[in-house]
Formats: structure tokens, C-alpha cells, sequence
């Protein structure tokens, strides 16, 4: 296959898209804003120390492998991966800790000691969000699953599942409220309810347990930077610094890309790595119109999630487990997160110093409204607060972001990371791999998929290739 494929953006979607493409003999071109790929999965280096440059703190492994699988790569040749024991405690506004590790038995007994009877419940826990999860794992690797592969899969038996809020789904295991507040900060860190968010956020806890949770050697910026090799040896062209204006459309089909320097780039087909702004900013006219008006209004109804703010820091002092330490707040955000991957990886030492982040989730619409004065003032409150100074002996901030700085420095749409996963866009409003109204344009991304770690966008990138190959282009 020849046809030329012009991808909007190299996060990792992008980078996964490109290297599936090109292995099937396509003449792939990657257009990049930044001046180097990965996007939300980058680093970024500030007086030696190397960080996550964007909010990705976990690596769900089993979603890379399939997707590492796909591309005919063993994720063991690109990656040194750390399975993380000290995965992560919560201190509650109650000023109780409950801290999970890998072990489900170290967990339950942590929390038998602190409120008696719960210990048993957890484990009951675990073992049914467990079921699920494995039924309704290889739902993962489909681009639209159709009815025939939920029964044969199993997933049929999770419909009810689905449809519950995640709030449901914790109250009806019957754990303490700070077991309970423990489980669901994961929606939290996105500065949503669980009451809005889906139910397979409870299974987070079991995926760790089970699975485990990873950080590879590097960081996360470690995925990008393998792939992008990959895609360079097997003849990618990567155009950096290269901003996309419009995606130009004729006849209902895609059929090259504008830049703002005003090149075109004629293509058989585009993929945009741009979610939601794919639609709702790089269409020109023609493809506009060829998008029903009830579409534009419910894309432009989701809530978006806003990366937070951020503080990336140089601390002093024997680091001790475990890795993430989140402490609840009474703000409409939720949280605060302090990472500190020196525990995992302690090569990340020098001269007794380690990298750390601070992080806080800010919901999208809070930092829209009060603009570049209320952002900064809700850093400021950030770090002032005591608490994550206390493990430390000194600590220096090297560098700060907030959500207008993360919009402008990595390109955002609407400095937004991508819709909110609540329930109702997971189960019906993810962008289709395939647009359903012009023809050879395609998506790929975290907005077209019901997870959004780092490793559901590389699935994505693979599903999206895999789509537009089983089109023939057309």
C-alpha cells in the first residue's frame, strides 16, 4: 500500500498510528507543533533533573503490550519497566492514611487494622471489580465492539455495570468513607464527582493488585521517545515546529492538511491526534458543513478536563515510599498529589537531590472563569500548603504550570487535555476512529477511547491505523 497519510500531531496515538501505517507501506508524514514528539506523554529537563512534562503518573502495562503487540515489538526491548510495590496513600480530610500497595493482602490488612470488618469487604471488593475487569478487558482492543463480541466475550453480564455511576459501585461494597474516598480519587485527579464519573474506575484498585502498576526507567517520556525511533527508522517524516491550520475537505472527504506557514500537504487520508478540536477548529468550510448542527452542540457541551497545576521540584532528603501521596481537599478540585519517583527509580539521585512533582487538578470551566489571575492564585494556595513539604529536608520549585501555560506550551485545544471521562461519554460520546461524516478523515487519541492512561492512547493509535487499512484508504 502507497497511499500517503498525513497525522496531525505525535503524542502517542500519533507515534503508534504512524509506525503501523508505515510497516504496512504507507507514505507517512507527521506534522508536530512542538519541537519534539509525545505531547501529553513528554519530558521536559529543568537543571539536570528530568520530569513528566505532562499530568501521566501510571502505566497500565497489559494496554502498551497489546498495542507494542500489534506494531511486532516486545515491550521488553524498548522499555525497562518498574512494577511499583508502594503504589499510593491517601491522607483523608479526616486526617486518616490509607495507602494501597500491590499486594491485596498487605492492603486488607492495613485497612482491618484501622476499621474492623473492612478488611474482608476489600477483598470482596477486589475480586469482584476483578471479574469484571477481565471480561471486560478485551472490549479494549476493539475499535467499535459489535453485540456478537460482548457475548462472546462475556461483557454482556457487565451491562449493568457499565450503566452505574462509580459512586454506586463504592457504596455498595460498604467500606469505611475514607476506604471509599481511597478508591475513587482517581476521578478526582480529573476535578469530577463520582457520582459523574463511570464504573470502571473501581477497578483501578484491582488492576494494581493484579496486573500491577508500572513506571518505566526515564519516566513516561520514555514510551514517546522509543517510538518515535522506531517510526524514524522505518521511514516516517516528522515536521516539527510545523502548526496545522486546516484540515481541507472536498466532496465530504478529507483530502490534505493546511499549515499555518501555508504549505499543503494532499493526502488519501488525515488522522488528527487533536480530539475533540479536530471538529470543533480544524475543519475548513467544506468539512464543516458536512457535520450535523446536533453534533457541534454536543461536542461542544462536554466538559473538558483541565491538566491542573503543576509545580516541578527539586527536593532534598531520603525519599521514602510510597510513590504518589494524595491528600484530599475541601475545594471544588478535590485533591493535591505530590509524586516522587526517586522510590521506584534511584538513579533519579544526585548529591542527595531527586526530581518531584506537585500536582493539583483544577476543572476546566474553574480556570476558563477566573483566567491567568485565578490560576495563579490557586498555585500560590497549592504551595503554600505545608504538607508536602514535611517529607523533605529542602526543596526547591524549578518550574510551575498552570493551564493556560500547559495550553500554550503543548498546543491544547481550549487548554483542555480532552473531554472528561464521565459515564455517559464513555459508554456513547467517544470520538469514532473513523469519522461518520467525511470520508478518509480519522481520529485517534485519548477522546476515542473509554480509558485515557498513557498506554489507551497507543491502543487507539493501533485501532486507528487498523481502521483506516481496512478501508483501503477510501
Amino acid at each position: 500500500m502507497s497511499h500517503r497519510v498525513v497525522i496531525i500531531g505525535s503524542g502517542i496515538g500519533g507515534l503508534t498510528a504512524a509506525i503501523r501505517l508505515a510497516q504496512a507501506g504507507c507514505n507517512v508524514t507527521v506534522l508536530e507543533a512542538r519541537a519534539t514528539p509525545g505531547g501529553l506523554a513528554s519530558s521536559l529537563e529543568f537543571e539536570g533533573f528530568r520530569f513528566d512534562s505532562g499530568p501521566y503518573i501510571l502505566l497500565d502495562r497489559p494496554g502498551l503490550e497489546w498495542a507494542f503487540e500489534q506494531l511486532g515489538l516486545q515491550i521488553e526491548d524498548q522499555l525497562k519497566l518498574h512494577r511499583i510495590s508502594e503504589v499510593y496513600q491517601i491522607q483523608t480530610k479526616e486526617d486518616a492514611a490509607v495507602q494501597i500497595f500491590d499486594s491485596v493482602e498487605k492492603t486488607a490488612d492495613q485497612i482491618e487494622s484501622r476499621w474492623p470488618g473492612c478488611g474482608a469487604r476489600y477483598r470482596q471488593f477486589i475480586d469482584r471489580t476483578r471479574a469484571s475487569y477481565l471480561r471486560l478487558q478485551p472490549l479494549q482492543w476493539m475499535s467499535r465492539p459489535s453485540m456478537t463480541a460482548i457475548v462472546k466475550s462475556g461483557a454482556w453480564r457487565e451491562i449493568p455495570f457499565i450503566f452505574r455511576s462509580l459512586s454506586s459501585v463504592l457504596r455498595s461494597a460498604r467500606l469505611s468513607d475514607e476506604v471509599t474516598e481511597a478508591l475513587g480519587i482517581w476521578t478526582h485527579v480529573a476535578g469530577q464527582t463520582t457520582t459523574d464519573a463511570p464504573s470502571p474506575l473501581a477497578m483501578v484498585p484491582s488492576m494494581i493488585h493484579s496486573i500491577g502498576a508500572f513506571y518505566p526507567s526515564g519516566g513516561i517520556g520514555a514510551i514517546p521517545t522509543a517510538l518515535y525511533k522506531i517510526a524514524v527508522d522505518l521511514g516516517v517524516t516528522f515536521q516539527f515546529a510545523t502548526s496545522v491550520k486546516q484540515i481541507r475537505c472536498r466532496d465530504r472527504h478529507a483530502v490534505g492538511v493546511e499549515t499555518e506557514a501555508e504549505d499543503f500537504l494532499p493526502a488519501d487520508a488525515v488522522i488528527s491526534n487533536v480530539g475533540i478540536g479536530t471538529y470543533l477548529r480544524l475543519l475548513d468550510d467544506h468539512g464543516r458543513e458536512a457535520i450535523p448542527a446536533r453534533v457541534y452542540r454536543h461536542l461542544t457541551s462536554l466538559p473538558l478536563q483541565s491538566p491542573g497545576v503543576c509545580a516541578y521540584l527539586a527536593v532534598k532528603g531520603k525519599s521514602t515510599p510510597p510513590y504518589l501521596r494524595f491528600r484530599s481537599h475541601d475545594e471544588p478540585d478535590g485533591c493535591r498529589l505530590l509524586i516522587t519517583p526517586s522510590v521506584i527509580d534511584p538513579d533519579l539521585i544526585r548529591d542527595g537531590w531527586s526530581p518531584a512533582r506537585l500536582m493539583a487538578p483544577m476543572r476546566h470551566d474553574r480556570a476558563e472563569a477566573g483566567g491567568e489571575a485565578g490560576q495563579q492564585a490557586f498555585l500560590k494556595r497549592v504551595l503554600a500548603e505545608e504538607w508536602w513539604r514535611q517529607p523533605f529536608d529542602d526543596v526547591r520549585v524549578l518550574q510551575t504550570r498552570i493551564p493556560k501555560q500547559w495550553g500554550s506550551a503543548l498546543h491544547l485545544f481550549r487548554n483542555s487535555m480532552n473531554p472528561v471521562m464521565t459515564g455517559e461519554f464513555m459508554r456513547a460520546g467517544r470520538l469514532a476512529h473513523r469519522s461518520p461524516w467525511l470520508y478518509r478523515l480519522y481520529l485517534t487519541g485519548s477522546a476515542t477511547h473509554p480509558g485515557q492512561w498513557v498506554s489507551f492512547c497507543a491502543v487507539s493509535g493501533v485501532l486507528t491505523a487498523n481502521e483506516l487499512l481496512k478501508d483501503g484508504g477510501n
